[in-house]
């Protein structure tokens, strides 16, 4: 008797983590066998999706990695995904729509490169009155009248207005894209509408079916993914096999792999929308493992912090992303697995990731903020993303924590099948984490964004002109520092947001010449190519470091 397609489907899901002697010829019979086989619910449909690209970044050999290529190449033109389409809506699988309120970056770049595909979604458009009081200041004078006057529908107003080649949604962008103003600006006016938007299918849309890095190096796996609790310390002094700058080209497709990867599953990163192509990295582990670690572009960076925004590749598959922010020589991490990988080597991974950090940016000690652990976010308490880390040896400072930590331990000492509750987990995520190695003290990142009150209260003595309060900081720290001028937009703009900050740097005027020039260095260097000068110029001053963390207890 033919085995059912839901069976096939179980027993290739079986072989999930079942690696050796004859498991690939399993696969490849399983895998021919589903390829012809149509699936009756949708669930079935994604499971099926999910495992092929789990196959691909986890391949036994050179056969089993063909077939999950050649089945996720054709998936779109599957029986059973076109017959659950619409069910299938927001899984990222090629052929289907997803729908979410991008926000400005990805929005624009959505309307540039799909400008037929992108429309609003007016069935999950909660508020459109917000939509309905901004067109007016979208469209010329008389059809502001219009507007206002006869009190129209935002759907029936922008029919009307888009015309008949241009959908809404693009339309929208458009408009906000030419009001005047900087992309600050833009932004914030486009993201205060909360515009949900539904990206159509078609050729080239982003899908996690086609998520590929296709010059990545393969590796094919002999065994099962390591599933063990890596020792950090150890893995910190094994250096990743190679790091090389991405060209242009392999960069803006690396970028845009990044925003594909958070566009189909709901969600938005900085990093990748803000990619900067010339700062770009491929970071290659060996055994297929690598990352992308892309920069941002100098007029999104931070005034102090670094920012990154990294792609986990796996034989070129993406199976997870990390934002993160150093200074002091500490990442400050949000890391995430792709629930398709989850159960495989995340614990893993994020060592090795460390390590790439700690050759790449010099960092000895890492944090995690409490939304990572679980404050506010129902997905971290879930998983139980706090004692992820703690049995990584991240440690809390925080008293409070400590001492519901040590509490829950007890617990487990009595009972090794207790489980932290809920509310017990959202507790343990009150406060930050540490992996600090020898030597190393992390900064408290709350107490360094203090910084900012400081920094208003000096502007403000200059009076209500912020401009000009601004320029003559800028002034005032060119003449310390032994500047005579500024070169381009992007050195420009890093000392007008770090001026302000010298203003109010305790002692920085007796400084000797030296470490003041130095000090200007560190400025320039913000607005440079990427941000690598800026890190070690910052670390290799003799005082700066410890003058902000004594300014702001960090």
């Amino acid at each position: 008797m033919p085995i059912p397609p839901a069976a096939l489907l179980r027993k290739l899901e079986a072989t999930r983590l079942d690696y050796g002697p004859g498991r690939a010829a399993e696969k490849r019979r399983l895998l021919d066998a589903l390829a012809r086989a149509r699936l009756r619910t949708p669930a079935q449909v994604l499971r099926l999706h999910e495992h092929l690209l789990f196959v691909r970044a986890y391949p036994d050999d050179r056969a089993v990695l063909a077939r999950a290529a050649r089945m996720l190449a054709r998936f779109e033109r599957r029986a059973d995904l076109r017959r659950h389409r619409a069910a299938l809506a927001d899984s990222g699988i090629a052929g289907t729509a997803i729908r979410y309120a991008f926000f400005w970056p990805t929005a624009r770049w959505l309307a540039a490169r799909w400008p037929a595909q992108l429309a609003i979604d007016w069935d999950g458009f909660e508020e459109p009155e917000r939509l309905a009081a901004a067109l007016p200041q979208l469209v010329t004078p008389v059809e502001a009248l219009w507007l206002r006057g006869a009190d129209v529908a935002p759907r029936r107003a922008l029919a009307r207005l888009r015309g008949r080649r241009t959908p809404d949604a693009t339309f929208l962008v458009r408009r906000v894209a030419a009001l005047p103003g900087d992309d600050f600006t833009r932004e914030a006016y486009f993201d205060a509408l909360d515009t949900p938007l539904v990206l159509a299918p078609a050729r080239g849309t982003p899908s996690r079916t086609h998520e590929h890095h296709a010059v990545a190096p393969v590796a094919f796996c002999t065994q099962a993914p390591e599933r063990g609790r890596p020792d950090i310390a150890r893995e910190l002094a094994r250096p990743p096999r190679a790091v090389r700058r991405a060209p242009d080209a392999e960069a803006r497709r690396l970028i845009d792999l990044g925003r594909g990867a958070m566009a189909t599953r709901g969600r938005d990163l900085d990093a990748f929308a803000y990619g900067d192509p010339r700062d770009v990295r491929i970071v290659d582990d060996g055994d297929g493992l690598g990352w992308a670690v892309i920069g941002v572009v100098p007029e999104r960076r931070p005034a102090l912090r670094a920012v990154y925004g990294v792609l986990t590749l796996r034989n070129g598959v993406p199976i997870g992303y990390l934002d993160i922010h150093v200074l002091f020589g500490c990442a400050d991490l949000a890391y995430n697995t792709f629930e398709t990988f989850r159960g495989a080597e995340a614990a893993f991974v994020l060592a090795r990731l460390l390590a790439a950090l700690r050759h790449l940016f010099g960092a000895t000690s890492f944090t995690l903020a409490p939304y990572q652990l679980g404050r506010d976010n129902d997905e971290a308490i879930a998983s139980g993303a706090w004692w992820f880390y703690y049995k990584l040896g991240f440690r809390p400072r925080s008293a409070a924590v400590r001492r519901v930590a040590r509490a829950e331990r007890a617990r487990l000492g009595a009972n090794p099948r207790h489980r932290s509750a809920a509310k017990t987990l959202a507790r343990l995520a009150g406060d930050y984490l540490y992996y600090e190695t020898a030597g190393s003290r992390a900064p408290h990142w709350p107490s360094l964004d203090l910084l900012g009150a400081r920094v208003a209260s000096r502007l403000a003595q200059d009076g209500a002109d912020r401009e000009a309060a601004v320029r003559a900081s800028v002034r005032a720290a060119m003449r310390l520092l032994g500047v005579a001028r500024l070169r381009g937009p992007d050195e420009r703009r890093a000392w007008a947001r770090w001026a302000p900050i010298v203003a109010v740097l305790p002692g920085a005027a007796r400084w000797p010449a030296r470490e003041r020039r130095a000090l200007a260095r560190v400025i320039s260097a913000k607005g440079g190519r990427g941000e690598d000068a800026y890190l070690a110029r910052f670390a290799a001053h003799p005082r700066l470091g410890a003058a902000l963390r004594r300014l702001t207890g960090a």
